[in-house]
């Protein structure tokens, strides 16, 4: 069975960079990327709009040139996580998490018995259809799937350090926006409010051993994060890369024009 290198290189302390995709879902897109060097995607479910099949196409693109496929989901229920585990996500990211309680449901609906209890089932996508011995594939799912907790709300940063702590957690991700816009300061990022929601965040990542991973929009704020200890960097989304990149050749030829 694959291994998910991502999830190697960020238990070792080092860093892991990627993007999100929620709109350029081609069979080439996974390949493009991987020739940019991202070694993750992000599919969202969340905002992107994408069904099942969508995703159970991209994750084999992407699993076939070596970039690891994670996917957030739409919310908190096993039918909404199990499936895409199955369909070959190496990594499931759930928004909002809040309490302790949701982020260990998470976690054991992300693994195999005796860590988990997710349902067993083999010689799908997510086996490369091999049909292998059970138990060592529940032992290397386990080893290869990653359970990311975003961590959003007033209520999740309340409770961070527990979730963090959770066993079967592997990475926390700040989800600087809608924290912003949950503690009534909506894309604030320099107040303090929202500054000692970061600390806190980071701390508690620390203190848990896991890694911190975090979405940017752009190189200066990319470098932003990377620099107050984020390892796991998501450098925008299909879109915003796409659109800024063109918008900057399209204005310097319109400049150069006038």
């Amino acid at each position: 069975m694959r291994q998910n290198p991502v999830r190697i290189a960020l238990r070792n302390r080092q860093m892991a960079h990627g993007i999100m995709a929620t709109e350029f879902l081609t069979p080439g897109l996974c390949q493009i990327l991987a020739n940019a060097g991202a070694e993750y995607v992000i599919f969202d479910m969340e905002h992107g709009g994408m069904g099942i099949d969508a995703i159970k196409a991209q994750c084999a693109f992407a699993r076939n040139v070596g970039v690891v496929p994670l996917v957030r989901v739409t919310g908190h229920h096993y039918h909404l996580i199990a499936p895409i585990l199955d369909a070959g996500a190496m990594g499931i990211m759930e928004p909002m998490v809040e309490t302790r309680e949701q982020a260990e449901e998470l976690a054991a609906w992300c693994r195999y018995r005796p860590e988990g209890r997710r349902g067993v089932g083999f010689g799908y996508a997510h086996d490369d259809y091999q049909g292998q011995d059970v138990i060592a594939g529940m032992k290397a799912e386990n080893e290869r799937v990653m359970v990311i907790p975003l961590i959003e709300t007033a209520k999740g940063i309340e409770n961070v350090e527990a979730i963090m702590a959770v066993p079967g957690v592997d990475l926390g991700w700040f989800g600087h926006y809608d924290l912003s816009d949950s503690l009534g300061i909506t894309a604030q990022f320099d107040h303090p409010v929202f500054q000692a929601a970061l600390t806190r965040f980071l701390k508690a990542c620390e203190a848990a051993g896991k890694p911190a991973g975090v979405l940017g929009a752009g190189m200066e704020m990319v470098r932003g994060w990377r620099a107050k200890g984020f390892r796991c960097l998501c450098y925008g989304s299909d879109v915003s890369v796409f659109q800024s990149a063109l918008k900057g050749a399209l204005d310097t030829l319109k400049g150069d024009a006038g």
